[in-house]
């Protein structure tokens, strides 16, 4: 279903330090690094196929509700899309799953259910990081039990009609929707302190939707508070 390499994953724990994941990935055929000094990011085409594309927004379709962050910064409008988490117990998410896992090569302990998302016209996510804030609202019940997200993984599954583009504000990079392609990048400076240089925008859709999937890794196994 994909032309992705199948390869065993490298378990490579929670992704921090960095250096052996970076090696990981660049070790695969196709992959392109942004040459930047501020942030780790890398994106590949071709990831998975057009048809498990399709089989995969048919299935968010089937699941999405409006989507919440933990901050809104006193924006109700700061992320408009929907979203959903994809039980790993259905085929097609099982067998992505698998493929992120081994592109990425971290331990899948340490990995956050997959999140599908999808973007109507005028629907947006503004500027935000995926790490928490150490001083942000409710730091501590989103990051007590598997601490802060180390790596990003975000899968485009289609090409809206316009708009919908990823932009990387630090270094001011723009990356446009591409069915298959996946974006991925260390949320983290090589100290393991968060990267502010990650902040991104899921910027508005103008005609047409997107669909995209988000799979993020922590720094110890996931779990959740009770």
């Amino acid at each position: 279903m994909s032309s992705a390499d199948a390869s065993v994953p490298a378990n490579l724990g929670s992704g921090h330090p960095s250096e052996p994941v970076i090696a990981h990935i660049m070790a695969q055929p196709g992959v392109q690094r942004t040459p930047s000094p501020k942030l780790t990011l890398f994106h590949r085409r071709g990831f998975v196929t057009p048809d498990l594309c399709r089989a995969l927004i048919a299935l968010i379709d089937t699941q999405r509700r409006p989507s919440t962050v933990s901050d809104y910064n006193g924006d109700a409008a700061f992320r408009t899309s929907e979203t959903c988490d994809l039980d790993p117990t259905i085929p097609i998410v099982a067998e992505l799953e698998r493929l992120i896992i081994d592109f990425i090569g971290l331990d899948p302990k340490h990995g956050e259910p997959i999140q599908g998302q999808r973007y109507a016209v005028g629907q947006e996510f503004k500027a935000h990081t995926d790490y928490f804030e150490p001083d942000g609202v409710d730091f501590h019940t989103y990051t007590l039990v598997a601490g802060n997200r180390t790596w990003t993984a975000m899968l485009y599954l289609n090409e809206p009609d316009a708009g919908g583009a990823t932009r990387f504000k630090t270094i001011d990079k723009i990356v446009q929707p591409e069915t298959g392609k996946l974006l991925c990048w260390n949320n983290l400076r090589p100290d393991g302190s968060p990267n502010p240089s990650t902040i991104h925008q899921g910027m508005k859709v103008r005609a047409g939707s997107k669909y995209v999937i988000t799979k993020w890794f922590r720094e110890r196994p996931w779990g959740w508070a009770s």
